[in-house]
């Protein structure tokens, strides 16, 4: 039996499609084993493709600019969107039914200052109107500390991916206030890398034949029914709170049934890293993506 070892950028429910190749036993009907890793940071995404130690990752379009940057060619395709949607939300420290953007201004924001995630949270704050250095922002270190600043009381509100402020919501400790994937709408956020010579591969062609149905899986099957086949990938997160971050992901269209990444969440994806000054120029699509039929 073939084995697909994959690894993810960020570990998070955003991530369910991926996730629940594994967890709804997709690859294993295709005749793979398979393992799953989230990246550290001496093993990431994009390296570990190129590199060997796995045969599929989760970046985003936007790895692709930083070698086009350099006038380099990129080591790997983009072969299928993961989401169609910024996957952050901003939890305040009380609940906000009325909360609009503008409530930002003044108080102190822990920002997560990851690339695309704050380039992110920037062209959301600039669609909304305000403008990012008109917000107190706080600066916590690397993805995983930002929680830990929120949960030691630095800040006011915080931008994190689900499900971790869901949990703190559970928790009593922080309220999500507002989506940044509704601020920004349809973009290409997420998405599956390959080598170009695994993409050439039957076993990509098996992985993307799994990936399908795990793409209906995510839009057609009840959250509970997710969050409980993922159970094992989420410990230290309740059952309750999973569901809940799913069934929001499911209801913002992040998962899209198709696989491709379309040209017009591409060029939003452009529009955002340009607002941000981390690109130069709007990269051709061609140059990036290479879709497996």
């Amino acid at each position: 039996m073939s084995k697909i070892d994959i690894i993810a950028s960020r570990h998070s429910a955003f991530y369910s499609p991926l996730i629940s190749t594994i967890s709804g036993d997709f690859l294993k009907e295709e005749g793979f084993e398979s393992s799953y890793r989230p990246a550290t940071p001496g093993d990431q995404s994009v390296g570990a493709v190129v590199g060997g130690t796995a045969h599929i990752g989760q970046a985003a379009v936007s790895a692709s600019w930083a070698f086009l940057e350099r006038g380099e060619a990129p080591p790997m395709v983009h072969i299928a969107q993961i989401n169609e949607r910024d996957g952050f939300f901003i939890a305040g420290r009380q609940p906000d039914a009325n909360f609009t953007w503008d409530k930002l201004v003044g108080p102190g924001v822990i920002v997560d200052v990851g690339g695309q995630p704050l380039a992110m949270f920037k062209y959301a704050v600039h669609k909304m109107g305000i403008g990012y250095g008109d917000l107190n922002t706080i600066d916590a270190g690397e993805a995983d500390a930002v929680d830990g600043a929120f949960r030691d009381g630095k800040g006011d509100y915080v931008h994190l991916q689900g499900p971790y402020p869901q949990q703190l919501e559970g928790e009593g400790i922080g309220h999500v206030v507002a989506s940044v994937g509704e601020a920004i709408g349809p973009v290409a956020f997420s998405s599956v890398i390959a080598t170009p010579e695994f993409a050439a591969s039957d076993e990509c062609a098996g992985f993307i034949r799994a990936y399908r149905k795990s793409r209906a899986y995510v839009n057609e099957t009840s959250a509970a029914e997710i969050a409980a086949a993922e159970e094992s990938f989420f410990p230290d997160i309740d059952q309750s709170v999973l569901t809940k971050t799913i069934e929001f992901y499911q209801g913002l269209g992040c998962w899209n049934p198709d696989t491709a990444i379309s040209q017009e969440s591409y060029d939003v994806a452009l529009d955002v890293f340009l607002h941000s000054g981390l690109i130069t120029k709007r990269h051709a699509y061609e140059d990036v993506v290479s879709l497996v039929s």
